[in-house]
């Protein structure tokens, strides 16, 4: 038996790899943004690609105008001179465009803290004060027992490097940081709830209703006293034992259980950040003489183009040497690369869209319940592309039609079976549900089964079970539930 030794071999094998040029990825990239997006990704493509122009539509009055100036500038001199073996002008160096940002907005806490700041109290006080707004959650309720607030408030005061406990000693009027009491603790949750919004801190929605009639003046109503006395049989709608419970009639329950109805459930939420997000439809349909047109909604999107001054120097290459001309040559072609690929963008934006409003005719002359089936796949097979480009070319995107602004992806659900032969989009039969409950007899709600014997009348086929799916992502309650008295 030989032994092995170790040593250098040399020696051939082949095999297969699939490499993606970087250029496929920047198309998929431009494929995914939204309308927005792009305009930001062509101005950072102007700042580092000295051959691209964006030209903004209300410019183009103009254009003729600046392009004689820019002839008397010796752009073949600064072309020459003024980039680097790197390829890169001075002037743009390292510079990056920003897209505005909203100005930051007080939000709930900052509202509870002024309302604090501006009250007469002691340090001890403030320090509960700010424990417990530091403890409530952005719907309003105090999300810690106040067990943990009288901890954390003592263990400050007990730590000899907070800010007062070096020179209280010495203090003519010296701060109390005596171990505070749980009764200090509940006197200022109580001077925290009577804060706006009202109903803010309390512990559970119970007490955040009750905390809102009170700052009403309405503890004397009945509706106070069935939130306070009979919560559980409220929240499930036991109008028969409530009315038995006080000798009054179910319709005097009903009408309590309107008016706390009327109430916010989750008050803190009016102070959260109520930023507006604007959408730019990146598409738009319209009806013209019974017929549907898709256009291109890029009014805001600046014009590309090639810099002339630039393009006219790069023609002569005979006077480019080295690094020079190679950067030139670098710089134009990805400046007509990215001409090209926004135009192909558009271009499949177009066909998508185009075999959408064919496919949802219905929808856009009916309404959302005669929304059709449809996938990425069925599209994708129809314009020639593969499905993730269809996927990408859908994704946050919006278009803007007779009935509304709608995401892409609104046009896309699956399907089920009907009686004459044509699916129907699961969207739709949702449609359809809410608008059967919406019609409905409040005084008899229509139970699921009764909502399928429905949806078969039409020629849907839906079980029980996929009703109630679908009631439940509507936020819509069941019969029992939506009864009235």
């Amino acid at each position: 038996m030989s032994a092995m030794r170790p040593g250098l071999t040399t020696g051939i094998r082949m095999r297969q790899e699939l490499k993606v040029n970087p250029r496929l990825y920047q198309a998929m990239d431009l494929l995914y943004m939204p309308l927005l997006d792009l305009q930001a990704h062509l101005k950072q493509e102007l700042v580092n690609n000295p051959f691209l122009d964006m030209v903004e539509p209300a410019e183009d009055e103009v254009e003729e105008k600046e392009e004689k100036e820019e002839d008397e500038i010796d752009w073949e001199e600064i072309l020459l001179n003024g980039f680097d073996a790197g390829g890169r002008r001075a002037e743009y160096e390292e510079r990056e465009y920003f897209t505005p940002t909203a100005a930051e907005t007080r939000d709930l806490w900052d509202h509870l803290y002024d309302q604090l700041s501006l009250m007469k109290l002691e340090v001890r006080q403030i320090l509960i004060g700010e424990e417990i707004i530091g403890n409530i959650d952005r719907e309003g309720f105090l999300t810690c027992p106040l067990g943990q607030v009288f901890e954390s408030v003592n263990n400050y005061l007990s730590d000899p490097n907070n800010p007062w406990a070096a020179d209280t000693a010495d203090d003519e009027n010296p701060i109390d940081l005596s171990p505070v009491t749980m009764q200090e603790v509940e006197r200022m949750l109580a001077i925290i709830q009577a804060f706006d919004p009202s109903g803010v801190a309390a512990r559970d929605l119970r007490e955040t209703l009750l905390l809102q009639l009170r700052d009403r003046e309405e503890e004397d109503t009945l509706a106070f006293r069935i939130i306070r006395d009979h919560f559980d049989e409220l929240v499930n709608h036991r109008w028969s034992e409530l009315s038995k419970e006080h000798g009054i009639t179910p319709q005097e329950v009903q009408a309590a259980a309107d008016e706390v109805s009327k109430l916010d459930p989750k008050p803190g939420l009016k102070y959260s950040d109520s930023s507006d997000s604007y959408v730019i439809p990146d598409l738009t349909v319209e009806k013209v003489d019974g017929h549907y047109y898709v256009f291109h909604n890029d009014t805001t999107l600046p014009r590309l183009k090639l810099s002339r001054s630039y393009r006219e120097v790069a023609a002569d290459r005979s006077q480019f040497q080295g690094d020079n001309k190679t950067f030139i040559s670098k710089k134009l072609n990805s400046a007509q690369w990215m001409i090209q690929a926004i135009e192909q963008r558009r271009q499949t934006m177009l066909k998508v869209m185009n075999f959408i409003v064919d496919r949802q005719r219905d929808f856009f002359e009916k309404g959302v319940e005669h929304l059709r089936p449809l996938t990425l796949r069925e599209v994708a097979e129809h314009i020639d592309m593969h499905e993730s480009t269809v996927s990408r070319v859908t994704n946050e995107k919006f278009v803007q039609t007779p009935r509304g602004v709608f995401p892409l992806k609104f046009f896309f659900s699956s399907g089920l079976s009907t009686d004459y032969g044509e699916d129907v989009s699961a969207r739709g039969v949702r449609a359809q549900i809410k608008k059967l409950v919406t019609e409905e007899d409040s005084k008899s709600p229509l139970t699921d089964q009764a909502i399928v014997d429905l949806l078969k009348k039409e020629g849907v086929q839906i079980a029980r079970r996929t009703v109630a799916k679908y009631r439940d992502q509507l936020g819509i309650l069941s019969a029992r539930m939506r009864k009235r008295v």
